[in-house]
């Protein structure tokens, strides 16, 4: 089960965890030289591709093809998986608000990240501009407000781009996973919501992508 978190947080809970965090160099970023850059440059050059066709046996739904599988091993390699940072995103989850509303989204499906739907539906460009990496984040109020524009551009889509995208989402969940109820433009409205929330309230954020 793939799940996707974006929660607000005392800002000065999320600076006690970001002091408390081992030090580790940051992700190198996706250059020609990183050893993912052929996997980029492959989505690259197939973002703009369906990857997905119409089901013969279940009406409404998808079949996956090889280039959907390709892109979500892809994308499955892109998060930090050390001991620390399990450690961590552990200690996160442990301090997100109880209820769902404006300071906490979740996204779950079955056999399918939610994030990676997301991904598939923006595309490469936009995924890259999202603040964080690939879905995670760890962002104290300053850090918020900061980035809280470039998630906009992201997510705010209107019109036939958000349409496409929900299109995107829909294919994702369905043809690799098992999430027909899933909300798509919920994935592009809910964590908009709880960073808009916490940059209003001057509270940081975090954003976790977990398998279960």
């Amino acid at each position: 089960m793939g799940v996707w978190v974006v929660g607000a947080l005392p800002d000065q809970t999320v600076r006690d965890l970001q002091r408390a965090a081992v030090p580790e160099p940051p992700p190198a970023p996706l250059t020609p030289h990183h050893p993912a850059s052929a996997e980029l440059a492959w989505w690259r050059s197939r973002a703009r591709h369906p990857m997905f066709t119409a089901s013969r046996t279940w009406p409404g739904g998808w079949d996956a093809g090889d280039d959907a599988f390709r892109l979500s091993a892809f994308l499955d390699t892109c998060y930090d998986a050390s001991e620390a940072a399990e450690s961590l995103r552990d200690t996160v989850m442990d301090q997100f608000p109880q209820e769902f509303g404006e300071s906490l989204f979740a996204a779950v499906a079955r056999k399918a990240g939610p994030f990676s739907a997301l991904a598939y539906a923006l595309g490469p460009e936009a995924t890259l501009r999202f603040p964080g990496r690939f879905g995670e984040f760890l962002f104290d109020a300053g850090q918020v407000r900061a980035r809280l524009p470039a998630a906009e551009e992201v997510l705010a889509l209107t019109g036939a781009r958000r349409r496409d995208a929900a299109d995107r989402v829909h294919a994702w969940l369905t043809g690799l996973g098992d999430a027909p109820g899933h909300d798509a433009g919920e994935l592009l409205d809910g964590p908009l919501r709880v960073l808009r929330y916490a940059a209003r309230t001057g509270r940081g954020a975090a954003g976790l992508v977990r398998w279960y």
